[in-house]
């Protein structure tokens, strides 16, 4: 098992959960710099009625309230799907270094896949991206999401 597997496991739990709500199954955490998790969010878009509910920026208004600060540039993001450009600028506005994503998102993915915002020259930062951590379960919970709805 991987360094990320366990962090993977618990966005894919989350994911989960969006799926039963009737939310494209993201999962979101942000791992703290001592190894434990300071923030969670799942896809609450359907829930909340919110276009900004992605997993992601909910695990990172999570982490930022736990810490006290929005600074988290000793944190991790460990997200089930590759964010989309929102969930990047979000996630390069918290000052996060590095980003583990489980499955690409070949149609709206911002972090490798058809736009790499995160380590765009001219923007200067540069997040470090490690992908394909549990690819094959993240794949599946967003693939049996959508066959069930056509």
């Amino acid at each position: 098992m991987g360094m990320w597997d366990q962090a993977m496991d618990d966005a894919l739990a989350l994911a989960r959960e969006a799926a039963a709500h009737h939310d494209v199954p993201v999962g979101a955490v942000v791992v703290g710099p001592d190894g434990r998790i300071v923030g969670s969010g799942r896809n609450r878009r359907e829930a909340d009625g919110d276009p900004t509910a992605h997993a992601e920026v909910l695990a990172l208004r999570a982490a930022a309230s736990a810490l006290g600060r929005w600074r988290l540039d000793d944190c991790t993001l460990v997200v089930t799907l590759e964010p989309c450009v929102m969930c990047a600028g979000a996630l390069l506005a918290a000052r996060i270094p590095r980003l583990v994503i489980g499955a690409w998102d070949e149609k709206a993915g911002a972090t490798g896949s058809q736009w790499d915002v995160v380590r765009d020259a001219r923007i200067g930062s540069k997040v470090e991206v490690i992908a394909g951590v549990r690819a094959d379960a993240c794949a599946a919970v967003l693939t049996e999401f959508f066959e069930a709805r056509r």
